[in-house]
C-alpha cells in the first residue's frame, strides 16, 4: 500500500522539487548550507521534522522518498558505499495537516569504516536529534543486544549536549532526566526482518518486540552495566518508542534497483504503507522549551546555532541555543512589528498635516496592533526587554511623525498666507494705503484675510502659530502704514486749519472794506 498523495499546502513558489544539503561535511568539518538556509526563511508556518539515522547501507534514503511521496529523492546507496554525506532535506506540503510544512532529514550513514571518523557519526547523530520531532533509527536484520550497542551514540549524548549552560549546577544524571523533555518521538525501523514475531512462543507485536530488545537486566555488575545503559537511554530520552519490521521488498539479486522496481513485496508495501501513515499521523511539529512552536525559519537559525558550536568546539547547549534563537526571532518580531506600524502611520503621513487628536489616536491604535503582531511571533521574552525596545523605536518614530506634521502643516500654512495676502501686496504696492485713513484700510484688509484664512480647513496643527509669526513680520509694513497715515492726517489736518485761517482773515477784510465803505457813504452823506 503506498502513502497517501501530499496535497501542496505551501505556496507554490517554495516547493522544493528535490532534497537539497542542509549540513555538509567537509574534510571532517560540518558546516550549514546557505541554499537550505535561505529556503528554510520562506517557511513562516510551522514545521514537522522527520530524521532519519542509522548504519550506511541500510536504505534510509528509500523510506524518506516514499514519506515524500516520490519513488526517487534522497540518492540510495546500494554499494559499500555511503551514499548521503551530512545532512539532506527535503521540505515538502505536509501530506494530512494543513498550514504545516513537512521536512524530511536524511543523515549521512554512520559507521562507515573508509570515513573513519566516529566523532563526525556522533554530531550528525546529534544534529538529527536536535532538529527533529521525530528520530527513526533504520537498521537491518534484528534488534539483537549488536543492533543495540551499535546505537552507542545515544549512549554518548550526555556528553555532547547539555541542557543548562556548564555555569549553571546541574548533576548529569539530572541533566539526562531532562533530555525527555527536548528530545523527538523514536522510531525503530528494522529492515529485511526475517523472524517470526514471537516470544516463548507466542505472537507479539512490533512494538512489544522492541520493549522486549530494550528490556533492562538485574544486577550491578559493569558487563550489566553495559548492557543496559543504551536501552535506559533509549527508555529515558525520548519521550515515546515506536517499531516497524520490514520484510525483504525483493529477492537480494533485485536490491540494486529497488529505486525502480515496481513488483515488491506485498506484505513489505503494506508496512511501508503503516509507516508512512503512522509519521504523518502521529509527528507532532518541533517544539522548543516551553511548547513554542518552530517554523521553518527557526529550524534554519537553530541548524547554523547547534553547527556553529560544534565548530568552535563547544559542548551543545540547549538553553543557549535557544536564547541565541530568541534574540535572532525576537530581533525580527520587533522589527516585522515596527514595519506593521510604519505601513499604517505612513497612510497617516500621507495625510499630512492632521490635527494632533488624529495623529495621536492613530499611533494609539497601531502601537497596539504593533505590540499584537510581535507578541505573535516573539518568544522567552520574560523581562520584556525586546517589547521594551518596540516601544521605544515606535516612540522614535512617532516623535519623528509628530515632527514631520508640524513641518507639514507650516509649509501648509506659510503656501496659503502667501496666497491670501498676495491681492492685498498688489495694492500696497500700488500705493492704495498711501491716503489719509489708509491704515483703517489695510487694517479692514487685513482682517478680512486673516478670517477668511481661519476658515480654511486641514491647516494642521501650526495654524496659529504660523499666522501670528507671518502677522509680526507684518508688523513694521503695518506701523509704516499708520505713521503715514497719521502724517498725511497731520498735515490734511494744518491745512485745513490754514485754509480756515485764511477764510476768516478774508472774511475779516471784507466785513472791514465793507465798514469803511459804509462810513465813507455816511461821511459823504452828512
Amino acid at each position: 500500500v503506498p502513502p497517501p498523495t501530499c496535497r501542496p499546502t505551501m505556496s507554490q513558489s517554495r516547493l522544493m522539487p528535490q532534497p537539497i544539503g542542509l549540513v555538509k561535511n567537509v574534510c571532517g568539518s560540518l558546516q550549514v548550507c546557505k541554499d537550505a538556509i535561505e529556503f528554510l526563511n520562506g517557511i513562516n508556518e510551522p514545521v514537522v521534522v522527520v530524521s532519519v539515522v542509522g548504519l550506511y547501507r541500510t536504505g534510509k534514503s528509500y523510506l524518506m522518498n516514499r514519506l515524500a511521496g516520490q519513488q526517487t529523492g534522497f540518492a540510495l546507496g546500494n554499494t559499500i558505499e555511503s551514499k548521503t554525506k551530512g545532512i539532506w532535506m527535503w521540505c515538502i506540503p505536509h501530506p494530512t495537516k494543513a498550514g504545516q510544512t513537512l521536512v524530511l532529514l536524511d543523515t549521512e550513514g554512520l559507521g562507515d569504516v573508509n570515513k573513519g571518523d566516529s566523532k563526525n557519526d556522533g554530531w550528525i547523530f546529534c544534529l538529527a536529534v536536535l532538529l527533529s520531532s521525530t528520530l527513526v533509527y533504520n537498521s537491518r536484520g534484528t534488534i539483537d543486544n549488536d543492533a543495540i550497542q551499535n546505537l552507542h551514540y545515544v549512549t554518548e549524548i550526555s556528553e555532547q549536549i547539555k541542557i543548562r549552560s556548564p555555569s549553571a549546577e546541574a548533576d548529569e544524571e539530572e541533566e539526562g532526566s531532562q533530555f525527555v523533555h527536548f528530545f523527538p518521538s523514536f522510531v525503530w525501523v528494522v529492515r529485511d526482518f526475517t523472524l517470526s514475531l514471537e516470544f516463548q512462543g507466542k505472537k507479539v507485536t512490533e512494538d512489544e518486540y522492541l520493549d522486549l530488545a530494550l528490556k533492562l537486566k538485574k544486577g550491578v555488575s559493569k558487563k550489566i552495566s553495559d548492557y543496559n545503559l543504551p536501552r535506559e537511554c533509549i527508555q529515558n530520552y525520548f519521550p515515546s518508542q515506536k517499531c516497524f519490521v520490514f520484510p525483504l521488498p525483493t529477492p537480494p539479486e533485485n536490491m540494486a534497483r529497488l529505486e525502480s522496481l515496481q513488483d515488491l513485496v506485498p506484505g513489505f508495501l503494506e508496512t511501508t504503507g503503516h509507516f508512512c501513515e503512522y509519521i504523518f499521523v502521529e509527528s507532532a511539529v518541533k517544539k522548543l522549551k516551553g511548547g513554542h512552536s518552530v517554523t521553518g525559519k527557526m529550524l534554519g537559525q537553530l541548524a547554523q546555532i547547534y553547527v556553529e558550536t560544534i565548530s568552535s568546539g563547544n559542548v551543545l547547549c540547549l538553553d543557549n541555543a535557544v536564547v541565541a534563537l530568541a534574540h535572532q526571532e525576537n530581533h525580527t518580531a520587533v522589527q516585522e512589528a515596527l514595519k506593521v506600524y510604519q505601513e499604517r502611520m505612513d497612510e497617516v503621513k500621507n495625510k499630512f498635516p492632521v490635527s494632533v487628536t488624529n495623529i495621536t489616536s492613530e499611533h494609539q491604535k497601531f502601537s497596539k496592533l504593533a505590540s499584537s503582531e510581535f507578541m505573535k511571533h516573539s518568544f522567552k521574552d520574560d523581562k520584556g526587554d525586546y517589547l521594551k525596545e518596540l516601544v521605544k523605536v515606535i516612540n522614535d518614530y512617532y516623535e519623528n511623525l509628530i515632527e514631520e506634521n508640524e513641518m507639514a502643516s507650516e509649509r501648509k500654512c506659510k503656501e496659503l498666507l502667501k496666497d491670501l495676502f498676495s491681492d492685498m501686496n498688489e495694492r500696497l504696492q500700488n500705493g492704495e494705503y498711501s491716503q489719509c485713513g489708509g491704515y483703517e484700510i489695510y487694517c479692514r484688509d487685513r482682517d478680512a484675510i486673516i478670517a477668511q484664512y481661519r476658515r480654511e480647513p486641514n491647516k494642521g496643527v501650526k495654524a496659529e502659530a504660523v499666522l501670528n509669526d507671518f502677522l509680526n513680520l507684518r508688523k513694521a509694513e503695518a506701523n509704516g502704514i499708520l505713521y503715514a497715515d497719521k502724517m498725511l492726517t497731520e498735515n490734511d489736518r494744518k491745512f485745513q486749519e490754514e485754509k480756515e485761517k485764511a477764510a476768516l482773515l478774508e472774511q475779516k477784510c471784507k466785513e472791514e472794506k465793507e465798514t469803511r465803505i459804509k462810513v465813507e457813504r455816511m461821511l459823504e452823506a452828512a
